[in-house]
């Protein structure tokens, strides 16, 4: 393993986070702020508890989640995309690294900055509602998987991309409509039978609900289920990868 490798590819790509750090920073505290108006204020007025929880705490988990896949994934596709869109990727290719040393610092990178930006509407809910983590090694452990496989998803997103269009297709039209219908703002026993049916069949329902179990000890599916889902994510991901790079798909054209 070559660590200085990954050791400078993940430098390389935190100095570029840090360089819009203030931006990094305050755009997710004013977008929680505003769910927390929409949401907390709207919805929590006519919808008090749910499974015993303030909606207005109930919908913090749900919101972590929402942020954390969707910049999980963006910044590990412009992360891949812009070399290979520049030509640098070639370097890469032919330096004495190879595939999982590449993916280790640019999803290691994608990773930590999504883990920033999760932990800092966690402490900016803290402002608006008490908020009590019943389990806080498993919420950082869920958070810690779900920032990995969403950046591993972004990874291969960034290698698939021929423009920037692309690039934006899957998070916005697939991964955002996923985590609002998957139990984000609300409890799938909520909904009507036929719908919790339908419900169940959405990935991102069972990191969603595990990761909500690790605040308030309640889960829409067991889980054990939870883990194994993200368990089979990370693991497909890391194939595909894999095969992208021993195949030379979408690098070498």
């Amino acid at each position: 393993m070559n660590f200085q490798a990954v050791r400078s590819i993940y430098l390389f790509e935190m100095a570029r986070f840090f360089r819009t750090l203030m931006q990094s920073f305050i755009s997710p505290v004013i977008s929680t702020s505003l769910y927390f108006v929409v949401f907390g204020t709207a919805i929590g007025s006519r919808i008090q508890e749910v499974e015993g929880v303030g909606y207005g705490a109930f919908i913090v988990p749900g919101l972590i989640m929402l942020s954390v896949m969707t910049q999980a994934t963006s910044n590990a596709s412009f992360g891949i995309y812009f070399p290979k869109f520049i030509g640098t990727i070639y370097e890469l290719l032919s330096a004495p690294v190879n595939f999982l040393e590449i993916t280790l610092g640019y999803v290691g990178a994608a990773a930590t900055k999504a883990m920033f930006i999760g932990l800092v509407i966690l402490a900016t809910s803290f402002l608006f509602v008490d908020i009590t983590i019943a389990h806080p090694l498993a919420m950082l452990a869920f958070l810690t998987l779900t920032c990995l496989s969403f950046s591993l998803l972004g990874f291969i997103i960034g290698i698939w991309a021929g423009n920037f269009e692309q690039l934006q297709l899957i998070p916005l039209l697939i991964i955002t409509p996923l985590v609002f219908l998957g139990g984000s703002f609300y409890s799938v026993s909520m909904l009507p039978p036929i719908w919790q049916t339908v419900t169940m069949f959405n990935p991102v329902v069972y990191l969603i609900s595990g990761f909500r179990w690790s605040f308030f000890g309640t889960a829409d599916v067991p889980i054990a289920f939870s883990l194994f889902a993200i368990a089979l994510f990370t693991a497909a991901c890391v194939a595909v990868i894999a095969w992208i790079f021993k195949t030379g798909w979408r690098i070498r054209q």
